[in-house]
């Protein structure tokens, strides 16, 4: 019988948290996590995969998500929520907080913006995360040259993290075209783990 934990009314990231000390208390083979949000349920899916759990989820209503997670056959030391990233010399992590780069008019801010990440893969190989909130999750969203900038440099292995409440503030949950939606604890513990972190 799965050991279930109701996570429905909690912020992020502590549904993440939740989860996260019972693993280290308890490493139950069969859990049932209960959530009311679609990004507490990919965080929570998200943190159970790395953890050794094989994760299936799905909405029961408009206020409930199931994530049921089972040990799998490769596991990962419970309490971990973030690996670095392999055999890179240094890691280095992009937090951006705002759609526009600097202040003043925004639409230079936004082709400012634009202009900052398309050049970001000068950084080579030590680029590791870029780390979007508050209004930076709207680069995540809007076509135009941040997106594809973003998009590249996803595909080039650059990890995007995209903050899940930032995104249900502003009503985009639904329209993210890039990175994985993650919650403040997997903020945390990427700046913890960058050697170097860069704020536009």
């Amino acid at each position: 019988m799965a050991t279930e934990l109701d996570c429905r009314g909690l912020a992020c990231p502590e549904p993440v948290m939740r989860c996260r000390s019972l693993i280290a208390e308890k490493r139950p083979g069969s859990l049932l996590v209960r959530v009311d949000n679609a990004a507490a349920c990919e965080n929570v899916s998200r943190f159970l995969e790395k953890n050794g759990y094989t994760v299936s989820a799905r909405q029961e209503s408009d206020a409930l998500w199931e994530v049921t997670g089972t040990v799998g056959a490769v596991c990962v030391s419970a309490g971990e929520t973030a690996r670095p990233a392999p055999a890179a010399a240094s890691k280095t992590a992009v937090l951006i907080t705002t759609e526009f780069l600097g202040s003043g008019d925004d639409e230079l801010g936004e082709k400012l913006m634009g202009n900052f990440l398309a050049t970001l893969s000068d950084l080579g190989d030590s680029l590791w995360r870029i780390i979007l909130l508050n209004g930076g999750v709207k680069l995540a969203v809007k076509p135009g040259k941040a997106l594809d900038s973003l998009k590249a440099l996803e595909a080039s292995g650059v990890s995007v993290l995209v903050c899940g409440t930032c995104l249900s503030f502003y009503g985009l949950l639904e329209s993210k075209a890039v990175g994985e939606t993650t919650n403040m604890l997997d903020v945390v513990s990427s700046l913890g783990l960058a050697d170097k972190v860069v704020r536009p």
